[in-house]
């Protein structure tokens, strides 16, 4: 075969071409059992329960982040050609970047407690199937495939920015991409600006040219606006913590309770043992498959907390990211004492969940404008993208619905507090 198309509902057709080297390499990763897994594992893990759409996979989300890297080296070229010496190591990452996603994606990270990154060099550098492509193409590319995924080492700091920095390819499909499926249309792009704006510093490192300065200011607006209203969506906190809850009970009830397949049994169990080949054998499949038995079959307890996942009786949350720590400690107390009350067992129906956002990090690989004469710092030229850099909290306080008039009263009575 002279060539392949992938068509891409985002991007339209991604032709890889046989006679290319390193489009070649692509096409032998993507035909391989590990990237082929990512077909099985949901980019945005149990968002489907919020957003009916977003049923995408790692494997699409990958696909394009290849068609973008690809995309940005050709811009790239234009000023420094001898960066295409570095394709093969560039399109290796821009696939293989989530090959080391569990299931569910970044809900599997919380549940499973695993980090990709690690996951993801540790499958390039010793999976068979992936590192004898990538030496045959040249020597040492696994290692340097691997480094630059889990270290973020590179020969060149413009690859590295292109597959990990705060303007990569992984963001900037993730939010095309992750809008598309959820239905939000403010998460559209001006992606051709912002790929015809990119430049090299006199340094070497990846820059911008002033003229999609606006496009970047969007673009930071979208990421805030998906953390807000998609990723960190109230139900979806609920659904991250329910999957998170089911999998810790199930480790905490142990093998003689708790029915378990042989790989399952060793990602309950023995996650540090993990064989690259128990490590692929779990996906959304076999996850799903796991709670679908213990909701019939499980402990009591245990089945509670699958069926409200399953049968999507999800539990309520309500904002508290206003609230002192002590007083968020004082209301999960408050909420487990009406839970008893209810009748209900609260250490599977209450909980806490917080998380700081920040829009940008100018000192965390801050981006650069370069003008061909003077670099300057984008916050500095931005007021916009310098208020993105202020963190942020949210903060949920986790419940069922037979306790949120109580709850959400009190709460109620100190807003009204505060605002006195």
């Amino acid at each position: 075969m002279a060539s392949r198309t992938y068509h891409d509902p985002l991007h339209g057709a991604i032709r890889l071409d046989q006679e290319h080297p390193a489009e070649a390499l692509a096409i032998a990763l993507i035909d391989t059992a590990p990237f082929q897994r990512l077909r099985r594992i949901r980019q945005l893990g149990p968002a489907y329960l919020t957003f009916h759409g977003a049923e995408s996979s790692r494997f699409t989300h990958s696909l394009g982040v290849l068609d973008l890297a690809r995309r940005a080296l050709r811009e790239l070229c234009r000023f420094q050609p001898e960066l295409e010496q570095h394709s093969g190591l560039l399109y290796a990452a821009a696939l293989l970047h989530d090959v080391g996603h569990g299931p569910l994606s970044h809900s599997g990270e919380e549940m499973y407690g695993l980090h990709h990154e690690a996951w993801s060099a540790r499958l390039v550098r010793d999976h068979p199937s992936l590192r004898e492509p990538l030496e045959r193409f040249a020597p040492g590319t696994a290692t340097a495939v691997a480094d630059l995924l889990e270290r973020g080492r590179s020969p060149s700091p413009a690859i590295k920015a292109l597959v990990s920095s705060q303007l990569d390819c992984d963001r900037l499909d993730y939010l095309l991409r992750d809008s598309y499926s959820t239905g939000t249309s403010y998460g559209q792009l001006d992606l051709e600006r912002i790929l015809s704006s990119l430049t090299l510093a006199p340094d070497g490192s990846l820059a911008l040219h002033p003229k999609g300065l606006m496009a970047v200011e969007h673009y930071l607006v979208v990421r805030n606006l998906m953390y807000r209203s998609v990723y960190n969506h109230r139900l979806n906190v609920v659904c991250n913590w329910l999957l998170s809850r089911c999998i810790s009970l199930a480790r905490q009830l142990g093998p003689a309770r708790v029915w378990a397949d042989a790989v399952m049994q060793r990602w309950l169990w023995h996650p540090k043992e993990l064989s690259l080949e128990s490590f692929l054998g779990n996906d959304d499949h076999r996850t799903g498959y796991h709670l679908q038995r213990w909701k019939e079959e499980g402990p009591e307890e245990l089945q509670e907390l699958c069926r409200r996942l399953l049968d999507r009786r999800l539990l309520k949350a309500s904002d508290v990211h206003r609230l002192s720590r002590e007083r968020r400690l004082e209301l999960l107390a408050l909420a487990q004492r009406l839970s008893a009350a209810a009748g209900l067992n609260p250490d599977l129906c209450c909980g806490l969940q917080s998380q700081q956002n920040r829009g940008y990090h100018p000192y965390r690989g801050g981006l650069r404008l370069w003008d061909g004469q003077q670099l300057t710092a984008l916050e500095q030229r931005s007021r916009l993208v310098s208020s993105l850099s202020t963190p942020s909290e949210s903060a949920w306080l986790i419940h069922p619905a037979e306790v949120a008039k109580p709850l959400r009263d009190q709460l109620a009575v100190e807003a009204g507090g505060e605002g006195s």
